[in-house]
């Protein structure tokens, strides 16, 4: 026992990680990534994990922009607590700016202490395609492989998927892009084209002509509200990874095998399978999550369409921020703030 005025030893420590440490952890670690990700929605569907609801920080001046705070805990190897919080501006764009911020703080499960401040914007921005590479590998892979991908939206997010699929082994013969800013559109072909994406890059107009031509779909737009309503368009069955969650109106997702990362987070915030569940009364026509699908309780068929609808759950912010700050750590780089806890003893 500390008795009163006795110097306390072993301070916990503290450490900001910013975004170049991030980057530098992440980069070229796209397969292991998916792995860390795989890892984490098996630990959630064992049990061994916290996740509550997401808490939205909403404006009245402001109607298009918000704050999310997504608390989690993980278990497992990864053993750790923390809070991401995001914030999504979409106006940023209009000046060149990201649309999305974020900060990540890690706990020690033990004291309760954060041992961590990440710049989370990239983290966020990995575990969202990592999810999206993973199931569109295991979603397809009852089916031809695809060969021919679109993205509706053309933005960072459209950029990570991309990027996390051509690491984990997939080629495309045509790459399709639509974006509400032609702009948008356009800058993505060129980076495609400039990075060697590999196969014929065309900007669509529409989101229809894309995608009646695309196999793998990946919907990455800021859409509050559904703008692709006709079942007919996916008449072909493609795998649809609807990373942005508000994009496609109840009666198509009706009418495809639905696969959510958690029904209960994903089936709320005026998301498209919310809205379905609003208009059937029931989440029946929802088949599984994701890892249903990993651990082979739930098999899609080819011959439907499949959409993949991930609420982006904070374990798996956990998951990746843990494994880039294990990486800046064996690398000895971690940043400390010397002193950040002050008022350590409990009677001065």
């Amino acid at each position: 026992m500390t008795a009163v005025g006795e110097p306390v030893t072993g301070a916990p420590s503290f450490a900001v990680v910013p975004g170049e440490q991030v980057e530098r952890a992440l980069r070229g670690r796209e397969r292991d990534l998916v792995g860390v990700v795989e890892s984490a929605y098996r630990l959630h569907g064992a049990g061994r994990s916290v996740n509550p609801p997401s808490s939205f920080l909403r404006f009245g001046d402001r109607p298009t922009a918000r704050i999310i705070a997504l608390p989690a805990s993980l278990g497992g190897d990864v053993g750790v607590d923390g809070i991401k919080w995001i914030s999504s501006f979409p106006e940023n764009t209009a000046t060149g700016l990201p649309r999305a911020s974020a900060v990540l703080i890690l706990n020690d499960p033990v004291t309760g202490y954060p041992f961590a401040c990440m710049e989370s914007s990239i983290i966020s921005a990995s575990r969202t395609a990592a999810s999206a590479a993973s199931a569109a590998d295991r979603l397809s892979r009852t089916r031809e492989r695809p060969r021919r991908v679109g993205f509706v939206g053309a933005g960072l997010i459209a950029r990570y998927v991309h990027t996390f699929l051509a690491a984990t082994g997939w080629e495309f013969e045509e790459i399709g892009v639509h974006d509400t800013s032609a702009a948008g559109a356009a800058a993505f072909r060129d980076y495609l084209e400039r990075t060697g994406a590999g196969g014929r890059v065309t900007v669509h107009e529409g989101p229809e002509e894309l995608i009646r031509h695309s196999d793998l779909i990946v919907f990455a737009t800021v859409a509050a509200a559904p703008h692709v309503h006709d079942p007919a368009w996916f008449g072909h069955h493609p795998v649809v990874l609807h990373v942005s969650l508000r994009d496609l109106a109840p009666e198509i997702l009706l009418d495809a095998v639905d696969v959510v990362d958690d029904v209960e987070h994903c089936l709320r915030a005026e998301t498209s399978p919310h809205l379905a569940e609003r208009l059937t009364g029931d989440r029946e026509f929802v088949a599984g999550t994701l890892d249903d699908v990993l651990t082979g309780r739930l098999t899609v068929p080819a011959d439907r369409t499949v959409v993949f609808s991930p609420f982006g759950l904070g374990v798996l912010d956990l998951a990746v921020g843990k494994y880039a700050y294990d990486r800046v750590a064996a690398a000895g780089e971690l940043r400390f703030a010397d002193g950040f806890f002050h008022e350590l003893r409990r009677h001065g």
